[in-house]
């Protein structure tokens, strides 16, 4: 059978082509910096040129008031049409009219002429749009267009409003000049504004963020490079906040980092001297064998105690290896009886009622549910930890008492120990479950507890300390499951428990 042919795969298009945007924060920064700037100034300009256009047309309808008094003033009317001429080209207006009483009247006359129809400025009462759009209407007519002005009189009280048509060149012309002027003036303040913006926001936001970004940039390049450290300023601003989290985040992260390392290297360690170790261990296995044919009494009772701390040695040489590796086998559940377990756990901590006692009002019928080697890992160092802490207090005389109880709730059991020792320093408290930096105790490792935490959620429960102080400490150990106690051997038949 022939094999289907794979099509050729279809090429990738070409990507649109898109503006050139510049990348860094600084250079976008000053390009809105001058967009801005830019659109201020455009919004500032037409403003300008209309309040200069009005102000423009108002000199002239005053002008215009002032020359129509001068015809008034000769009750004759002897004003002749040269006199009136000259009026009318001093006040640079074509005609002036007034409206009195509804009737509108020219004031100055003027020679008969064609005059094409103007366009109309109502000063009066211009609403803000048509104010706005003026100078630029003015701008866009033909050349030689008259506008047409109507303002109200200054002058001339008995006017209902004047009336004035003069040519747009003069004022064309004015703003013009003007715009290119205001243009200059605009552009120089807006220049010194953006400027001092771009400036300030950069030297206020962008050089502390870039500064920031090369303290991330190198500290993932070299997280052990003491230069990539960001150096906290006194800001309270969100910059400042920035920067102490990320140096926070930087000292948890190299701490993190340590103790990765240190794990490794014990893993490590552990996998060079576990053959060896082993190999030791069958020695003595095989020492504690012939012990066992010398048929001591004493040396047998012994004996049991002897193979189980040697069959707990090589677990425990490789857990400690798997547990560098971040790996812990997981739990065999099985119904284990409590007050036994506690007993060998006690046994194997040192606990004596000469020294430091276990004292419990645990059945001997009670039971949990639990790995039964991963149980006693975490009741010895629980115990191991309490005898360690009351034989190094001093004027103890080595002596002091470990209470543990049981309880149920919620389909869980609690067992709590509590001991008489001086509690756990306060140094200690916050990294208590940490490994390596949790010991309490000088040249410990800090992986006792850090174990037994670990063992314990792998039941589906947890480990806890719940109180400490001067007058102890308790811990909480959480168990998935609440058995119900074995029942009671009956008459005759002696009592057994599991291990």
């Amino acid at each position: 059978m022939a094999e289907p042919v794979t099509p050729p795969a279809a090429p990738d298009k070409p990507p649109g082509r898109r503006l050139p945007w510049p990348g860094g924060l600084s250079a976008r920064l000053l390009l809105l910096t001058a967009l801005f700037v830019f659109l201020a100034g455009a919004f500032i300009l037409p403003p300008a040129l209309a309040d200069l256009e009005k102000q423009w047309l108002l000199d002239r309808v005053r002008a215009a008031e002032l020359a129509s008094t001068i015809a008034d003033a000769d009750p004759e009317r002897r004003v002749t049409d040269q006199v009136s001429q000259r009026l009318l080209d001093q006040a640079g207006v074509v005609i002036v009219a007034l409206q009195v009483d509804g009737a509108r009247r020219l004031v100055l006359p003027t020679e008969p002429r064609a005059i094409e129809q103007p366009y109309l400025v109502d000063l009066r009462g211009q609403n803000p749009g048509s104010w706005l759009a003026a100078p630029f209407f003015t701008l866009k007519s033909k050349p030689g267009s008259l506008v047409r002005v109507m303002a109200e009189p200054r002058f001339r009280q008995e006017a209902e409003f004047v009336e004035i048509v003069l040519p747009d060149a003069p004022l064309k012309a004015h703003l013009i000049a003007n715009f290119w002027r205001l243009a200059g003036v605009t552009l120089f303040a807006a220049g010194m504004a953006g400027g001092l913006i771009y400036l300030s926001l950069n030297f206020l936001l962008v050089r502390p963020m870039q500064r920031i970004t090369k303290a991330m940039e190198r500290f993932r390049a070299d997280p052990e490079d003491p230069l990539a450290r960001v150096v906290v300023s006194r800001r309270r601003d969100e910059i400042g906040r920035a920067e102490a989290e990320l140096d926070a985040m930087q000292t948890d992260l190299r701490t993190a980092l340590q103790a990765k390392a240190r794990l490794a290297a014990l893993g490590e360690a552990v996998a060079k001297i576990n053959h060896d170790l082993r190999n030791m261990l069958t020695s003595a296995q095989m020492a504690s064998d012939r012990l066992a044919a010398l048929g001591d009494p004493k040396v047998a009772q012994a004996l049991p105690r002897l193979e189980r701390a040697l069959d707990r040695a090589i677990t425990l040489a490789s857990d400690v290896m798997a547990y560098g590796k971040s790996k812990e086998p997981a739990p065999v559940i099985r119904t284990v009886a409590l007050r036994a377990a506690l007993d060998m756990a006690a046994e194997d901590s040192g606990l004596t009622p000469q020294g430091v006692a276990l004292e419990t009002v645990i059945d001997a019928r009670e039971q949990v549910q639990a790995d039964p080697d991963q149980l006693h890992r975490i009741l010895t160092n629980l115990l191991r930890n309490a005898r360690e802490a009351i034989e190094g207090t001093p004027d103890r005389s080595g002596k002091g008492r470990v209470f543990v109880e049981l309880r149920r709730a919620d389909g869980m059991s609690h067992l709590r120990l509590s001991d008489d020792g001086p509690g756990v320093p306060a140094r200690a408290r916050a990294n208590l479950f940490q490994p390596f930096v949790g010991s309490v105790r000088r040249g410990g490792t800090g992986l006792g507890l850090a174990i037994a935490r670990e063992l314990a959620q792998g039941h589906g429960g947890d480990l806890a300390l719940v109180e400490t102080g001067p007058g102890g400490s308790v811990f909480d150990l959480t168990l998935a499951g609440a058995p119900e106690p074995a029942p009671a051997p009956e008459e005759g038949e002696p009592a057994k428990s599991k291990p």
